[in-house]
């Protein structure tokens, strides 16, 4: 039987796909907006640093107000958010004002994700992660066409105001259509009563525990994953540009590369989980091909090296990894999972407020130092890599969890 909320969940993908447009929109613009603000890379670098700060601000609260009364408010008041966002950018003329819209687009991202997440899990309760690892796809294809509106926009000479008049657009008409749609009856009330009737006592709910060392490994990690993909995502562009040598127009487009291999590795993770590959595993080999990546660039920055970089870090760096440290430290918290992810994102959440910031001075020495700043943080990444992958093995080694089965289950399930 086919399912009633198909049409509901195409509309909250789709306003992933613009969302995916909106965290780039300011960089992949930056020449125009250091104009209009009158300002420079470092100025628009802190207005970036403001969409982190207002997802954070707001992404707790938000969860459990969406667990109160709903989630299609929620998604309804993100995407309010993101075209008031879209609006004032363009009706900005001061770093002040910039700064506060782009708080806005942050509150809209946790708005967004409290309704939507919780959302699609309840409309797609046999596959809930096949039906959220589909928002990375639709963001990363958000990343993958505005280089080539804003590309075709330089072509023809016409104003970069039309980049956020689009993404507005699209939000708007979705906004009209998902009205129309029914979404999920979400749990409320009745999802905090007592499970112990329901769910039987197993040796991973008496057993299973996580100590203060995994909580701050799994914390530390979702900001590095985040801080990793983000700096990239927001400077690549300007990298090619002026330390590769590489034209605005040929620039803009690596981000387009950049999120084909993101694309592609949201595939071929997919096909290595059903052939039995941990995620585990694959949180240590993406980890490392990140940073060997960033490296090379760093030491040969060839317009011909960058574009290969832009392909194998959009593959490793953003094709799902952070996904996977969250499914990893859910099954870890088998008693907390919504606790467990709230902490994570939201230190990824401050890896978006403070690493535009850290970007913003070092951009004043030179941009090719924060290539090498991006190299180092991804050494940190696979050191952590490394240690969560220890700790999971060492865990195995003693109690081989139910939780951690079912997870692999769920994963290698078809989409």
């Amino acid at each position: 039987m086919k399912n009633k909320y198909i049409p509901t969940a195409f509309g909250l993908y789709l306003n992933y796909l613009v969302h995916g447009m909106g965290v780039i929109l300011i960089s992949l613009n930056m020449p125009h907006l250091e104009q209009q603000w009158q300002t420079d890379a470092a100025g628009v670098s802190v207005v970036i640093s403001s969409l982190g700060i207002g997802r954070l601000s707001l992404l707790l609260l938000a969860g459990m107000l969406s667990d109160r009364f709903g989630r299609k408010p929620f998604v309804y008041l993100g995407m309010v958010c993101y075209l008031g966002f879209f609006v004032g950018i363009l009706g900005s003329h001061s770093i002040a004002a910039a700064y506060c819209f782009g708080f806005l687009a942050g509150m809209a991202n946790s708005f967004l994700d409290s309704g939507t997440y919780p959302s699609l899990m309840e409309a797609f309760p046999s596959s809930p992660s096949t039906a959220n690892i589909l928002i990375k796809a639709f963001v990363s294809s958000g990343q993958f066409l505005l280089p080539m509106i804003i590309s075709l926009l330089v072509w023809a000479d016409l104003w970069f105001g039309w980049s956020f008049i689009i993404a507005a657009g699209i939000m708007l008409l979705n906004g009209i259509c998902l009205f129309r749609y029914p979404f999920p009856a979400h749990p409320g009330k009745a999802a905090q009563k007592p499970l112990a009737a329901d769910v039987p006592v197993t040796r991973t709910t008496t057993q299973h525990a996580c100590s203060l060392v995994d909580l701050t490994s799994y914390t530390l990690y979702g900001y590095i994953a985040m801080a990793t993909f983000y700096l990239i995502s927001q400077w690549l562009a300007q990298y090619g540009q002026f330390v590769a040598g590489m034209s605005y127009t040929m620039s803009i487009k690596l981000l387009s590369i950049y999120t084909v291999g993101s694309l592609l590795c949201v595939v071929i993770s997919a096909v290595l989980v059903r052939k039995t590959v941990s995620s585990t595993s694959l949180l240590m080999l993406y980890t490392f091909i990140s940073f060997v990546a960033l490296l090379g660039v760093c030491l040969y920055p060839s317009p011909n090296t960058v574009m290969v970089f832009s392909f194998v870090i959009g593959f490793s760096a953003a094709g799902g990894v952070l996904q996977l440290g969250l499914t990893l430290m859910a099954v870890r918290f088998p008693h907390a999972k919504g606790k467990a992810t709230a902490i994570y994102y939201s230190a990824g959440s401050i890896a978006t407020f403070t690493i535009p910031l850290i970007t913003a001075r070092l951009s004043q020495t030179s941009i090719a130092s924060i290539m090498w700043f991006d190299t180092g943080i991804a050494a940190v990444g696979f050191l952590l890599a490394l240690f969560i992958g220890y700790r999971n093995r060492k865990t195995r080694d003693n109690l081989l969890t139910e939780d951690e089965l079912q997870v692999d289950d769920a994963l290698r399930r078809p989409s």
